[in-house]
């Protein structure tokens, strides 16, 4: 999990970004495409209601006041008042002083109409305006629903299904055109991935008979009691570099399998599986006096339980590895959470930086290394673990630890 001490780096820190995880401490808030759309069209309705609305108003005014002059006179009349609008016009009068106010209440009665029509005419506005805005957040959902599924689509694709195609139907348009674009471009990828896989997997498979072969040759050769020293010593070096290679090949063998989506899945109990791993790395641990411990809860996935046992043989091997000579721990435990179950292994060791730690996950990358020789393994461990995890639906992180050494946790789905 962690490697030999080093000198320091002076690098800058390395930034992680995950795309499928974006970061949005207000997502409510997030200007998407369908908002904007709504804005526009419930906007353009409501300059359009304003528009029409002054329009209206000025005409029915330019109507009234061309009409306000009477076409009548009113002579030696006695009026009486059927409202308390026109107080004025009570009782008996001259003409010219009657016409007065009759002119006066007939402006205040224009007045008082053209502001009820302006009321009401702005309460309309209103709620076309609040109707206006909920229909084209619904028209812009109908119209946009292409563009999600493509975004799910993508999200599946990253999460490393490149079976996904989106097979959009409806009218040729720009967004079917976009789906058939992006359909084409993910057939493509799995090709080219699919074939990747193939020949590491091919390739895994042809090396692993002539390194069998090698191996009982050696084997033959060594137990030959009558072999000079040379030959012995000779003949362990080579067994042991054979192993070796075989180690890289299972490795890289596994990684190819461990690419794929798992599709046959069963039960598989977390807590088991590292049992079993803790109990295959015991003797090197006690060799090296390092305490195994931790606390392990029942926590049940549906998965493949062979690649599972090797994510947690692979986590506490390198935890055991890469550890302190003396006083050194590795804790292993599992736990079930909602709707998920997670690994979490825990070692003390060399102080890791924190851009580092991406690096360990790389093939054949070790700590501010690349590429290098190692006793301690191939250089395939980490890899395989997040691969695994990954056809798994699951992720996998890494922290340094204040006191040096690392803790990877694993988190599956249920």
């Amino acid at each position: 999990m962690s490697a030999p001490p080093a000198q320091p780096s002076s690098a800058p820190p390395k930034p992680t970004w995950d795309p499928r995880e974006p970061s949005r401490p207000y997502p409510w808030l997030r200007p998407t495409i369908r908002i904007r759309l709504t804005l526009l069209y419930g906007g353009m309705f409501l300059i359009a209601g304003m528009v029409l609305l002054t329009i209206i108003y000025l005409l029915a005014a330019q109507a009234l006041h061309e009409g306000s002059s009477l076409p009548f006179r009113v002579l030696n009349a006695n009026a009486e008042l059927t409202s308390d609008s026109c107080p004025g016009l009570t009782g008996t009068m001259p003409s010219e002083v009657f016409m007065e106010r009759l002119g006066e209440c007939t402006d205040a009665q224009r007045a008082v109409a053209l502001d009820r029509l302006l009321r009401s005419s702005l309460l309309a506005l209103l709620g076309l305006a609040v109707a206006a805005f909920a229909f084209g957040y619904v028209m812009a959902g109908r119209v946009l629903s292409p563009l999600g599924r493509i975004t799910r689509t993508a999200r599946q694709v990253a999460g490393s299904d490149l079976h996904k195609r989106i097979e959009l139907e409806g009218p040729d348009d720009e967004l079917k055109e976009l789906s058939d674009t992006f359909d084409e471009m993910l057939d493509r990828l799995d090709r080219a991935f699919t074939a990747q896989q193939r020949f590491v997997a091919n390739a895994s498979h042809e090396l692993r008979t002539p390194l069998a072969i090698n191996r009982t040759l050696l084997e033959v050769q060594l137990a030959d009691p009558d072999a000079a020293p040379e030959v012995q010593h000779l003949g362990k070096t080579l067994l042991a570099t054979n192993e070796r290679s075989e180690q890289l090949v299972e490795g890289l063998l596994l990684l190819a399998r461990s690419e794929n989506e798992i599709v046959d899945r069963k039960p598989v109990d977390l807590a088991e599986v590292a049992s079993q791993a803790i109990e295959q790395t015991r003797g090197e641990a006690e060799t090296k006096g390092i305490d195994l411990r931790g606390v392990r809860q029942p926590a049940y996935v549906q998965g493949n339980g062979v690649l599972l046992e090797r994510v947690a043989l692979n986590l506490v091997q390198n935890a055991t590895r890469y550890n302190l000579r003396e006083g050194g721990w590795v804790a292993v435990s599992t736990e079930a959470q909602q709707g998920r179950a997670v690994l979490v292994v825990e070692n003390t060791g060399p102080a890791v930086p924190a851009y580092e730690v991406d690096n360990l996950f790389e093939p054949f990358r070790r700590l501010r290394t690349e590429r290098t020789g190692s006793d301690k393994g191939v250089g395939l461990g980490l890899s395989i673990v997040r691969s695994v995890a990954r056809a798994h639906g699951g992720t996998v992180n890494a922290e340094p630890r204040e006191d040096g050494g690392l803790v990877v946790r694993v988190v599956l789905p249920v």
